[in-house]
């Protein structure tokens, strides 16, 4: 079996990006979108509310009311203050596109990389309190064997996501709605089945919280507040995840991510929340190997009764069963959100191009790979430990939290005279800015030497190479426009009247990009090396329809007008010197297959070809470079050999 057959049954068939309806058949709907990128909110209710609640130690029934406050309130906090971000970045990039254009690009990039880092990290901590879930189910001995069951579960969903966002919403939407009923029936009936301790919850809880207070003072007791409240601050990732996906979004987008962002805080708050009151009110205790979600829901079903014992066992195993579907859900958010950042920070020229290049079923095949990778690596490196994975998810998410609402903090004191409403938006803006600060400061101090320290420097590591990266494409970009110049000053011919190449006449063929410096390069060349011999000249100029392309309505057709502009310079500057000239264009996904097709319909009906491109050539070529700049030439040139046309690659000096 051949292997494009292989990869069309295991991705599925190529779509047509130039189609309308392929790209409304793959943008969601708010409902979907809650599915795809809320489960990753809505999922961290199984690690988010524990940590919050083993981190007051043997206060719980002092204190824990108000982390069930004090959850939901920060939920909706962070949640509406994002719907800004989608108001005013209605094309997607989240906190990197609102660090990079209100605070400037260094900001950007450092809330890029700790997003890169954040949905490498969603992907591990999803991925391994799912098996954590299942792993309550099972005798301690088996747990040795954890790592490997998420190991094949990354590699399962590296696939599902390879094959395309929504279609993998759709294998995994059964699981998301299980959860949802599940779960909010145990919250229901966990809470109404203790309904005669309500009403003596509020004046116990604010007794106890003052006779704490005489014990070990205001201020320990503040700060014990202050350090439960920062570990569970896992609870509210995946909040950032709609504003960095709005570009996938069915339109009008802003109504659809509001409404998503809606879907998510409320289903987050009563979750989360409602599980830390269940704790509280089941006088839940830490069982080994069980989670507190799976301890505390036991004793929930156990009290109904489903039954007899196995009928309850049986009903525990499909609550956890659907509470680790959904973390396996929501790490489909890091494949999706995390490949989408490296293509807008491609864009900007800090991480290669090439991450902005589609697949044929139009994912981002290159992010999707590394952020698969990159979980398996730190899965492996922290051995699947959920505990030290929280710390570093935390950092890295409250660091772009912090930074994208301080620059929102900055647009609307900037506006404050032109902007509607600037004050309760300022108000909201700085109100999440400080939260999001105190929780990222106090798990710095607290957790720095138990695993913070490798997420700064990550973070670090990244930001060091993505700067070496955008200035070698600078330099690049420098020389390149070196050569524009030098041939932006070719005077046209005096000739006026177009001529029709002839196909039985001697063909140059010249496969050009977006510079024309680049063209008329090879151009002049060829003239100069083979003068008189060729009587046609052909421009062929095939573009990719990559993520920035891609990303939203009438981009390709923007993209499609500049690239006939381009090629009509071309044909324009050869008809002015009463050359024979003509031009092809062409998308796709992939620019060497696309060139290859375009090159052959040339060759039959201009037998007489010989195909010539220019490549970049640098004085000290190695793999560094090579891995930055598309071999395309190269790699053309093989597939036209193969066919048995000729091609010559001029070098370009930069």
């Amino acid at each position: 079996m051949k292997s494009g057959k292989i990869r069309d049954i295991v991705l599925g068939k190529a779509l047509d990006p130039l189609k309308k309806e392929t790209r409304h058949s793959l943008v969601l709907v708010a409902f979907f979108a809650w599915v795809g990128l809320g489960a990753d909110g809505l999922s961290s209710s199984a690690y988010g509310p524990e940590m919050t609640f083993r981190g007051l130690g043997e206060y719980t029934s002092e204190l824990g009311l108000y982390m069930a406050i004090a959850t939901a309130v920060t939920v909706f906090i962070i949640a509406m203050a994002y719907n800004q971000v989608i108001e005013l970045f209605p094309t997607g990039g989240g906190g990197y596109r609102v660090a990079t254009k209100l605070l400037g690009p260094y900001s950007g990039l450092i809330a890029g990389c700790a997003l890169v880092m954040d949905y490498v990290l969603t992907i591990a901590i999803s991925i391994a309190a799912g098996v954590e879930a299942l792993a309550s189910l099972m005798p301690l001995g088996l747990h040795e064997y954890k790592l490997w069951a998420e190991m094949f579960v990354v590699a399962v969903l590296i696939v599902l996501n390879l094959r395309g966002m929504k279609e993998a919403i759709k294998v995994l939407l059964p699981i998301f709605i299980g959860f949802v009923i599940t779960h909010a029936f145990l919250i229901v009936y966990g809470i109404f089945a203790h309904a005669s301790s309500l009403p003596d919850l509020v004046p116990n809880t604010l007794a106890g919280t003052t006779e704490l207070a005489n014990h070990i003072g205001w201020i320990g007791l503040s700060s014990m507040l202050l350090l439960a409240y920062s570990q569970g601050g896992g609870t509210y990732t995946g909040l950032e995840a709609v504003s960095n996906n709005v570009n996938i979004l069915a339109e009008p987008r802003v109504h659809t991510g509001k409404m998503t962002m809606l879907y998510m805080a409320l289903s987050l708050a009563f979750t989360a929340s409602g599980i830390i009151l269940l704790y509280l009110l089941w006088d839940s205790k830490p069982v080994e190997g069980q989670t507190l979600n799976a301890s505390t829901f036991k004793a929930i079903i156990d009290s109904i009764g489903f039954g007899g014992e196995w009928g309850n066992k049986m009903v525990l195993i499909a609550v956890l069963f659907f509470q680790a579907g959904l973390l396996f859900v929501a790490s489909n958010t890091g494949f999706l959100g995390g490949p989408a950042v490296l293509s807008n920070m491609a864009a900007d020229s800090w991480v290669p191009h090439k991450f902005r290049y589609l697949s044929t079923r139009l994912v981002t095949q290159n992010g999707i790979l590394l952020m698969g990778i990159s979980a398996l690596a730190i899965l492996w490196w922290t051995g699947g430990s959920v505990t030290l994975l929280v710390v570093l998810y935390a950092i890295s998410v409250f660091l772009t939290f912090a930074i994208s609402l301080f620059g929102l903090c900055l647009y609307w004191w900037k506006h404050r005279k032109d902007a509607k409403h600037w004050g309760r938006r300022f108000l909201l803006s700085l109100s999440g800015f400080i939260i999001c600060t105190g929780i990222l400061a106090v798990l710095l101090a607290e957790k720095f030497t138990a695993g913070g320290w490798v997420a700064v420097m990550i973070i670090g590591v990244i930001a060091g190479l993505c700067i070496y990266i955008r200035n070698h494409y600078q330099e690049t970009k420098a020389a390149i426009h070196a050569v524009d110049q030098v041939f932006a000053n070719q005077p046209l011919g005096p000739e006026s009247t177009p001529l029709e190449p002839n196909p039985d006449d001697q063909t140059a063929v010249f496969i050009v990009g977006s510079s024309r410096g680049g063209g008329l390069h090879a151009l002049l060349w060829v003239q100069r090396m083979f003068p008189g011999h060729f009587k046609n000249f052909i421009f062929v100029n095939a573009r990719t329809v990559d993520a920035h392309a891609y990303g939203g309505e009438g981009a390709v057709e923007q993209m499609r007008a500049e690239a006939n502009e381009t090629l009509k310079f071309f044909v324009d500057f050869c008809h002015s010197h009463g050359m024979a000239s003509s031009a092809y264009l062409g998308f796709g996904t992939d620019v060497v297959h696309e060139v290859t097709r375009l090159c052959e319909e040339i060759s039959k009906e201009y037998p007489n070809s010989i195909f010539f491109t220019s490549k970049l050539v640098f004085e000290q070529d190695n793999w560094f470079t090579r891995l930055l700049h598309n071999q395309a030439a190269l790699a053309i040139q093989r597939r036209l050999h193969f066919e048995g046309l000729q091609m010559v690659i001029l070098p370009m000096k930069v």
